[in-house]
């Protein structure tokens, strides 16, 4: 007998599912007759009769309930061989695909990396720079072997653990009205214009985030991603911004910024590194996972 077509059986799974093989067709990207000329070759393959035809579609013969089982089976292990594959890189190295919000590549990974990444000529990672809000979902979908994200809590879908926490602090130029106060509500600030992109990037869902906090919505002139962009930008007095504290203090001195320390309780973060399940892991990213979640070294 010869081997089994992978193709034949996709087309011939769809048809069983959708009872239909033009909706198969459709579904696998095919013409109806070039799904009806696979399926018919599988049943020659096979010498059995695998599918009904009538008015009113198709339906499974015995011999075609038992294949379509097995083929499920086989497609699915099919499946994960391509994406145990997936995990190394062309030249054959165990390939990782991170993701992470900018807050995080900035201020935590350089040094998780260079100690994970010493010595291991035979690993590559991938790093997206993505939003908080879209990782979990990446990592649930399997886009993304590790992802990493803040939130008050840990998000539904995946598994996460703790990583690191942080504190955003109010920039200012010095020589501002507030330049001198040592520490503030953001309440105290909004008379003045501020740069956008705050904790949960959008204006909305920064104002849900901070609650009764703010009487009113801050005034923003400008929506600004890049820290170090929005840092320049506040130093030509466009506006003052909200900037992580560790990654603020970059740039005071050479721009003659002052950074405040806000009060609010939304002020600290709480980073959490997720995967969809650890079980799931090849042996690179389960290593990197595990220095992810390694104590922070001094």
């Amino acid at each position: 007998m010869k081997k089994l077509d992978i193709p034949a059986l996709e087309i011939f799974v769809a048809a069983v599912e959708e009872k239909s093989l033009s909706k198969a067709a459709e579904r696998e990207n095919l013409v109806t007759s070039a799904a009806s000329k696979r399926v018919a070759e599988l049943e020659r393959q096979l010498d059995r009769v695998l599918l009904l035809r009538h008015g009113r579609g198709v339906e499974p013969t015995q011999a075609g309930v038992l294949l379509y089982q097995r083929a499920k089976a086989i497609l699915r292990s099919v499946q994960l061989t391509e994406q145990a594959v997936q995990r190394f890189s062309a030249n054959g190295q165990a390939k990782v695909k991170l993701a992470a919000n900018p807050s995080t590549i900035l201020q935590f990974l350089p040094a998780v990396m260079g100690r994970f990444l010493a010595g291991r000529s035979d690993v590559s990672v991938d790093l997206l720079d993505r939003h908080s809000y879209d990782i979990p979902r990446l990592v649930a979908e399997g886009t993304v072997d590790i992802g990493i994200y803040h939130a008050d809590y840990p998000m539904p879908g995946v598994e996460s653990y703790p990583f690191r926490r942080d504190r955003v602090g109010l920039v200012v130029p010095l020589g501002h009205p507030l330049a001198g106060r040592g520490e503030l509500f953001l309440e105290e600030a909004l008379d003045y214009e501020l740069l956008g992109y705050f904790p949960r990037h959008s204006l909305d869902q920064f104002l849900a985030y901070a609650g009764t906090s703010l009487s009113r919505p801050p005034n923003v002139k400008l929506q600004v991603s890049n820290f170090e962009t929005r840092c320049r930008m506040i130093r030509e007095g466009v506006g003052i911004g909200i900037v992580p504290e560790a990654i603020a203090r970059n740039y005071l001195h050479a721009m003659g910024l002052a950074l405040l320390r806000l009060r609010d309780g939304w002020a600290e973060r709480q980073f959490f590194v997720c995967v969809r399940s650890p079980r799931d892991l090849g042996g690179a990213a389960h290593e990197l996972l595990q220095a992810l979640r390694a104590p922070e070294t001094a």
